[in-house]
């Protein structure tokens, strides 16, 4: 049987450019504690046109409280939320680059749990990434079978 006319290798090649064009969203879930008195940072690296999700809630013995802002690539603050506790943050990326985020517990007498979670979704001409690579190995995935479907009738 002649490699153009085996269906394996049509198998082979689909699931080879399923895991090539499969790219996942980045999202990461994590807690930490904030000591008292101190600042603790998370970098992302972010491209253009990114669009980030984060979320975190604090825990304290006291007061479930602590300072959160973020830092884009030239040193600008440009999110800044004073005392919060729970916080469910949008944004779209402007520029590419490393982007911390800093939750301090400065003037704080005690240690605070934060429970974070956030997604960084990646998009391509205007439409999520995944969105975009569904539509793009649908659509080879079609080519394939129009080809398989020629070349099955020239017998």
């Amino acid at each position: 049987m002649s490699p153009a006319k085996n269906p394996l290798i049509y198998a082979i090649t689909i699931a080879t450019l399923i895991v090539i064009f499969t790219i996942p969203v980045r999202a990461t879930t994590m807690s930490f504690t904030v000591p008292a008195g101190q600042d603790i940072t998370r970098t992302m690296t972010l491209v253009t046109d990114d669009h980030v999700t984060i979320e975190f809630a604090v825990t304290g013995q006291t007061t479930s409280t602590l300072d959160f802002y973020i830092i884009d690539t030239n040193g600008t603050v440009t999110q800044s939320y004073p005392h919060i506790g729970n916080v469910n943050i949008d944004f779209v990326c402007s520029d590419a680059g490393n982007y911390t985020m800093h939750f301090s517990n400065i003037g704080s007498t005690e240690d605070k749990l934060v429970s974070l979670d956030y997604e960084i979704q990646h998009y391509i001409f205007g439409m999520p990434e995944m969105q975009f690579m569904t539509i793009l190995i649908a659509t080879l995935c079609l080519l394939m079978a129009a080809v398989f479907i020629a070349v099955g009738r020239h017998r």
